[in-house]
């Protein structure tokens, strides 16, 4: 059977969900200057202290640092021209990324999600979802009137703790099921149906768009972290994908997450080879992409007309994993010991 193609499963376009990044240099200047901005600069270290909102052209706040020797000129007995040692001036690259605007507000407060996904194969594409995550909020509330000010536009832990407001004992998180029940109060369990099959496509097609330049290995596996911001149209941006997210807890509810969290990754991963390979829930893992979409629906499903189709994801619901891995283990026990 031939697996269909995305685009019937979500009609959202790639272009309505994703806002591409400009790829800038010390400067250089931006070929399109008619973007406005405010904008969000982000150096290569690629942690929250080298991330910088900034209102007007990003390329006047990157600062490339050039070698000793290329600032005074070369080296001594250099003859080259002055053109071919600015060629050699090392400097450093950022992503200017559009900051949104319009982010959608609980409190007065920004926040944006931290998502799970672990990829154990790309070709094909294997991808698990995890049915628990956080929002991530900041500590002082939303105004466009100070961009310059961290603890308003970064949600990221590692910059609200040191916010004179921060409360170590309280954090600055949100469960993603008390994120999901929220939304569903205030807007109808539709529209938050709508949204987080919207962040699933994002989670799809973000992992197809490096499927062919990933090095497939079917003796690893990546976890990955995925941030997402929501807008006042309830739309979801990416923000950017972490490899080997940060596995640091800041409260009780964190720590209980995270070590779940590792504990099913190493259930999925299997070194014990206790799986079938068929399954499509392990703890808190759902199987979102198995070389194509999977069905909640028990069986081989009817993909002719897409109509009765529903991914085999549940973000934010209930997460029962110990139930569900106690069931799952005694159910291949009792495999095991019928087939011997």
């Amino acid at each position: 059977m031939s697996r269909p193609k995305m685009t019937s499963l979500y009609p959202e376009k790639t272009q309505r969900i994703y806002k591409l990044p400009l790829i800038i240099q010390q400067g250089r200047q931006i070929q399109e200057p008619k973007l406005q901005g405010p904008w969000i600069v982000k150096g290569k270290r690629a942690r929250a202290e080298s991330i910088n909102p900034v209102q007007d052209h990003p390329h006047e706040h990157t600062h490339g640092r050039p070698s000793p020797q290329a600032r005074m000129g070369g080296s001594e007995g250099d003859t080259r021209s002055s053109d071919d040692q600015k060629d050699d001036i090392p400097v450093e690259n950022y992503v200017a990324q559009r900051y949104i605007e319009n982010p959608y507000l609980i409190g007065g407060r920004k926040f944006d999600l931290r998502v799970y996904v672990l990829v154990m194969s790309y070709i094909p594409l294997r991808a698990w979802l995890y049915r628990d995550g956080f929002a991530r909020f900041s500590n002082t509330r939303f105004t466009l009137n100070s961009i310059d000010d961290q603890y308003v536009h970064l949600t990221n832990v590692a910059v609200q703790k040191t916010s004179p407001d921060y409360h170590p004992k309280k954090g600055c998180k949100w469960m993603l099921q008390r994120f999901r029940q929220y939304l569903a109060s205030k807007h109808g369990p539709e529209v938050v149906e709508t949204l987080f099959r919207d962040i699933d496509n994002i989670f799809v097609k973000s992992l197809q768009s490096v499927q062919k330049v990933i090095i497939s290995d079917k003796h690893c596996f990546e976890l990955y972290g995925y941030d997402i911001l929501i807008d006042q149209d309830l739309k979801p941006w990416l923000l950017e994908v972490n490899a080997s997210p940060s596995l640091t807890a800041s409260s009780q509810e964190d720590y209980e997450l995270k070590t779940c969290l590792l504990e099913d990754t190493l259930h999925v991963v299997d070194m014990e080879a206790r799986l079938t390979g068929r399954e499509k829930r392990v703890g808190g893992f759902d199987l979102m992409w198995n070389d194509g979409p999977v069905s909640r629906e028990e069986g081989v499903p009817d993909l002719s007309g897409m109509g009765n189709f529903v991914t085999n994801t549940h973000l934010g619901c209930v997460n029962d994993r110990k139930k569900q891995l106690r069931q799952l283990f005694y159910s291949l026990q009792v495999q095991k010991k019928a087939s011997s």
